[in-house]
């Protein structure tokens, strides 16, 4: 009975070129989209180049542009009529 039992490993194909291909495919995916991840996440601090261009420095009471508004569309303008009497 004992004699019966098997216990070799059991034979495992090697891996095609496509399988190898999808394999570090999905590595590399997975990779970028940790980075990307990171990327969103993570605050990144400005280039110091971007910096040094503007000698003046920056703080709260620098004159901001006023935001150009669009026209309202929903708003018509109401037609004038006369009153009938």
């Amino acid at each position: 009975m004992a004699a019966e039992l098997d216990f070799s490993p059991p034979e495992i194909p090697e891996p095609t070129f496509m399988e190898n291909v999808l394999r570090y495919g999905l590595f590399f995916g997975a990779i970028f989209q940790l980075i990307c991840v990171l990327a969103i996440i993570l605050p990144v601090s400005k280039t110091h180049k971007a910096d040094s261009d503007s000698f003046e420095p920056k703080n709260s009471e620098t004159v901001k542009k006023p935001k150009a508004t669009a026209p309202q569309i929903s708003k018509k303008p109401k037609k004038e009529t006369k009153k009938k009497r």
